[in-house]
């Protein structure tokens, strides 16, 4: 009985990842309802609060973005890139993890990726070094980002441990910046030369490849996109504070207890307000913001981990007994094993969020420690495994040079590499860094 319901999981997984969109989320619900009607499995709460604490976090990046804050830290990424073009391999990943660490989604990449290709393509390296790169620091600083998806579900699981959010950042943070940079580092010698590579060479006979330069999107009034960068840094730096340093939270007095506010709520109202005050001041209207693509993306997120996580859920909390009788020994022995479960279930998934809420409460349920989980959390990073990801596509695309590829294999694409080298050094530097911080 266990083995089918993980197949009627799994089948949800696989068909709602394929249809895209919300369809992943949706699937989870088709999920649910055979668990439920034909298993007899009771549902568990819905994830509200993560729900919640996502769709504020992307209602003030959403509003940012109308107000042209994105392409105003494109503009900078272009700048500091050109300026320092023989160094394009280390800068590109520190550029496009940074500004996923500020606005807590990946998709701010999709920008910088052309600037990243034409610098290569101008200086003469070959861009597949730092696109390879670049896109999996994108990924791995979701989790690092005190506001992404991912970070936020990973707090509302530990939260109940005592975790706070910096405790998790003091981990994260160091753990995958030192991925990034090792992976950085060893794509430097990745390939060919530029010069030397036989499909840039044919595209130069062929005159396939354009000398036109990349232009980046112009802000129509730099004032407001300043003024949203700022109140959205505001924000940011507001809530690590207020995770860091829990004596700033309120205290209200519940049944005679003094009870603090928690960082869910911590989480919403700050990022409502901020998304307001970006509306106030720049005087964007609201509409303009929700048409915008991180507003799309992060809505679909929402769906996702609604359907996933709480099908996920019920059917962990509905065959626990089994599930902790028959590998709990396992994982306590050998507790890197659930890392490469989280690794799996990513790749399937394509979210770094909806993993955490779909497998990271059995790890809980199998006594796994709070701090463990948050070694093994940069393991949600898979989904460059298959190299069909939207900025894994686009990064292809956008090298006009050819380097950046899928090889004949599949398996052997030009973001292999960097992404294992990464995923694996941010959970080994985490594994050292629990031992000597927590």
């Amino acid at each position: 009985m266990l083995l089918i319901q993980f197949l009627v999981v799994l089948a949800a997984i696989i068909i709602g990842a394929r249809l895209g969109g919300i369809g992943l989320g949706v699937m989870g619900g088709v999920g649910l309802l055979i668990l439920t009607f034909v298993f007899g499995l009771q549902p568990t709460t819905p994830p509200v609060d993560v729900m919640l604490m996502i769709a504020a976090v992307i209602s003030a990046a959403s509003c940012m973005q109308a107000a042209g804050g994105l392409e105003y830290m494109v503009k900078l990424a272009e700048r500091i890139l050109r300026k320092n073009p023989s160094r394009v391999t280390i800068l590109s990943p520190i550029v496009t993890y940074l500004f996923t660490f500020v606005a807590g989604t990946g998709h701010i990449a999709y920008s910088v990726l052309p600037v990243i290709a034409e610098v290569a393509r101008e200086t003469r390296i070959r861009p597949e070094r730092p696109l390879g790169i670049a896109v999996i620091a994108s990924q791995q600083a979701i989790t690092a980002s005190p506001i992404s998806a991912a970070t936020v579900a990973l707090l509302g699981l530990l939260s109940g441990a005592h975790f706070s959010l910096f405790d998790i950042l003091k981990i994260s943070v160091p753990a995958t910046l030192a991925g990034v940079l090792v992976g950085a580092f060893c794509s430097l010698k990745v390939g060919k030369e530029l010069m030397d590579d036989p499909e840039y060479q044919r595209r130069l006979k062929e005159g396939t490849v354009e000398n036109t330069a990349v232009e980046t999107t112009e802000i129509p009034c730099m004032w407001k996109a300043r003024w949203s960068v700022a109140l959205f840094l505001i924000a940011t730096f507001l809530i690590v504070l207020f995770g860091s340093i829990e004596s700033l939270r309120p205290t209200f007095l519940v049944n005679g207890e003094s009870v603090r506010l928690g960082m869910p709520a911590i989480i919403e109202i700050v990022m409502l307000s901020v998304a307001a005050l970006i509306l106030l001041v720049t005087r964007i209207d609201g509409i303009q913001a929700a048409k915008g693509s991180i507003y799309s993306a992060g809505m679909q997120a929402v769906i996702a981990i609604f359907g996933i996580a709480w099908m996920g859920d019920t059917f962990i909390n509905g065959n626990l007994a089994q599930l902790t009788g028959s590998i709990e020994h396992i994982v306590q022995e050998m507790p890197w094993l659930f890392g490469v479960a989280l690794f799996v279930m990513s790749i399937l998934l394509y979210s770094q969020a909806a993993t955490v809420r779909a497998v990271m409460p059995l790890g809980l349920a199998l006594g796994i420690s709070p701090a463990l989980l948050v070694a093994l959390f940069p393991a949600v990073n898979g989904y460059f495994f298959i190299p069909n990801y939207p900025t894994v596509v686009a990064a292809i695309n956008f090298d006009r040079t050819g380097t950046t590829r899928i090889g004949k294999y599949v398996l052997n694409h030009s973001f292999m590499m960097p992404g294992m080298v990464a995923t694996i050094v941010s959970i080994v530097v985490g594994m050292l860094l629990i031992q000597v911080l927590l």
